[in-house]
């Protein structure tokens, strides 16, 4: 029996949920002369790109686009970054992902600056599934759901031949 997929996000309203989270960053550091957009590979990178491409547009300070690829199965914080963490120090990081479900990427991902005096630590995520095992909150979610453990929530953004979609299954 093939999955059913419920369509919860098309294109057109994954876009309008960045740009409204953009602006909701844009309220919360309107007097930074700079922010660091941390994308976790794969799909929080997108999401990051789109963001860093609307704040570009609309922001007076200028943002820098991060990317941290974690070790997701690992048991310990295992990351790969694309920067030097002390270009991170006294600023302000938002870290950007798909989806929170258990709570355990964004934990990671706070791990990665643990060491690093910041300003401030904002989280991004395109839907917040509310199934927490760690205590991790988001600042900006595009769509919060509420779903049972069994489903699966699929996002398909910036995959090529295929239109940027979010399913529940």
């Amino acid at each position: 029996m093939p999955d059913k997929k419920i369509l919860i996000l098309n294109s057109t309203q994954i876009q309008q949920k960045i740009d409204r989270i953009a602006y909701q960053i844009l309220e919360d550091n309107f007097d930074e002369t700079e922010i660091l957009i941390a994308g976790i590979l794969p799909r929080g990178n997108h999401i990051a790109q789109r963001l860093k491409t609307v704040l570009d547009r609309i922001a007076p300070f200028t943002s820098k686009l991060l990317v941290i690829e974690l070790k997701k199965d690992s048991t310990s914080l295992d990351a790969q970054i694309n920067f030097d963490i002390e270009e991170c120090s006294n600023k302000v990081i938002v870290l950007v992902d798909d989806v929170l479900n258990s709570g355990k990427t964004l934990a990671y991902g706070f791990g990665v600056f643990l060491d690093v005096p910041l300003k401030k630590l904002r989280t991004v995520v395109l839907v917040d599934r509310n199934h927490k095992n760690f205590p991790v909150t988001t600042d900006f979610a595009g769509v919060a759901l509420s779903t049972v453990i069994k489903e699966h929530v699929d996002v398909v953004i910036g995959v090529e031949g295929e239109e940027d979609a979010v399913y529940l299954r």
